[in-house]
């Protein structure tokens, strides 16, 4: 383990927020050559890419190397590895580069390892880049689940941006301002969305956030901005949705950015079932779960239209919090599974009609 437990330490230790992944990648491309892959690079994007195999047949297993903002010290305690990006996501992508290096090459498939950049901005650069340029069978997302579960969809996405240009009055005056305007929208869409969610589950409900308020004067005219974020439930009508928030935003302007579409993958099919079969035989209880943020797989599961999970080591209610660690001994189980999940997958599963 102690090779694999350094490459996630300096993987770590390497700042790589969004759009600022460049080290990261070029570090990781050159552990995945030591590692013995056939071919490991940085694309066009930015993404470093592991190939190992020379199949025709692929299957790609794609986690993200950038991360959010917030320096965390990199240490060690215990069996716990602290720093920022060590559950979100750089513990699921080192799983990945490590279960793979793991296993014998195939002359049947080749198994790509990708760590996509700018995931954790709206872009999602990395994985839009290899869209066109791969047709796996079937793919993994490299996301914290937890070692005995896998994930199987996410939430869909949409950010408003709401811009309010209102004359000045005085405060002792009964015209509303520009900020109590802004107010009252946000209240409307939250209203809105308490009024769909009646009798929904979680996954099903419209779930809402206000992420920015700010407010600017001339001395003649306010400026209101927002940022609103909606997490959006499978097979919602966001035309609708739009329509009526822009009757609701009165003399406002709404830009609309970052949509994703939801998406929730089925169980029965050979991923799945190899999952299940190598947690049972790790001595765990699988579990499924469906998460109500996005990831990459709502990026490219509507264009691979195949088999798709989530999976890696870590904690997710962890994410993008200054106590963010991983358990190595979670680290290393999931290595594991996902070292069987592969062989499975290469030795069972049959060839494309």
């Amino acid at each position: 383990m102690n090779h694999e437990v350094e490459l996630l330490r300096e993987l770590v230790s390497i700042a790589s927020p969004s759009t600022q992944e460049h080290a990261a990648s070029a570090y990781l491309a050159e552990a995945m050559r030591a590692r013995g892959y056939d071919e490991a690079f940085v694309d066009e994007a930015g993404n470093p890419v592991g190939i190992w195999g020379t199949g025709p047949r692929e299957i790609v297993l794609l986690g993200h190397i950038d991360t959010v903002p917030g320096h965390i010290p990199v240490r060690q305690e215990g069996d716990l590895l602290h720093g920022r990006g060590s559950v979100d996501a750089k513990g699921p992508l080192a799983c990945f580069v490590s279960a793979v290096a793991r296993l014998p090459k195939s002359n049947q498939y080749r198994l790509v390892v990708i760590g996509a950049v700018e995931e954790e901005a709206a872009s999602s650069k990395g994985a839009r880049h290899v869209i066109e340029r791969y047709h796996p069978e079937c793919f993994i997302i490299g996301e914290p689940s937890q070692w005995h579960a896998v994930t199987l969809g996410y939430k869909g996405r949409l950010l408003v941006d709401y811009t309010l240009r209102h004359d000045m009055a005085h405060s002792a005056g009964q015209l509303a301002s520009g900020p109590e305007m802004a107010v009252e929208f946000w209240n409307t869409v939250t209203r809105h969305a308490a009024e769909y969610n009646v009798g929904r589950a979680v996954f099903d409900a419209l779930d809402t956030s206000l992420r920015s308020i700010y407010t600017t004067s001339d001395g003649l005219q306010e400026v209101v901005t927002q940022r609103i974020g909606l997490r959006l439930p499978l097979a919602y009508d966001i035309e609708a949705l739009q329509t009526y928030m822009h009757e609701q935003a009165g003399e406002a302007s709404l830009a609309f950015s970052g949509y994703e579409i939801a998406h929730k993958s089925d169980k029965n099919n050979p991923l799945v079932k190899a999952f299940l079969k190598a947690i049972r035989e790790q001595g765990g209880d699988p579990k499924f779960k469906v998460k109500t943020g996005t990831s990459d797989m709502n990026v490219l599961a509507p264009h691979w239209r195949c088999p798709v999970v989530a999976y890696g080591p870590g904690d997710s209610s962890l994410d993008h919090t200054p106590h963010e660690h991983i358990n190595l001994q979670d680290y290393s189980r999931s290595i594991a599974v996902l070292t069987r999940v592969l062989h499975l997958l290469v030795e069972t599963t049959p060839a494309a009609a």
